[in-house]
């Protein structure tokens, strides 16, 4: 039986997928949350900017690192996801274990 591949897409943008990625609490250098998140690291710098520039994330500098907190009661911004936070994004795909690690 041969095993499936990935699909090159996803149900998250870019930008869903680096916020849930800094969900999961600590510091991250941009080149590493690239990798996690399949992006170059010239496009999760603007991302990470525009994030803090809406005010859903702030950025602590931590030796060669930054250290990231989320607001996690801040809703989503499309319309249809309004009605959720920040928070329910990121427990979604991590669980609730996490909710201690971004407060």
């Amino acid at each position: 039986m041969q095993a499936l591949e990935h699909p090159r897409w996803s149900c998250l943008s870019n930008h869903g997928l680096v916020l849930v990625a800094l969900g999961r609490g600590g510091t991250v250098r941009i080149r590493d949350l690239a990798v996690r998140v399949g992006l170059t690291e010239r496009a999760v710098q603007r991302i990470v900017t525009e994030l803090a520039e809406a005010g859903l994330i702030r950025r602590e500098r931590q030796g060669r690192c930054n250290l990231y907190r989320i607001d996690r009661a801040r809703t989503l911004s499309h319309p249809l996801e309004s009605h959720r936070t920040v928070g329910d994004l990121i427990d979604a795909f991590d669980g609730a274990d996490n909710a201690a690690a971004t407060a």
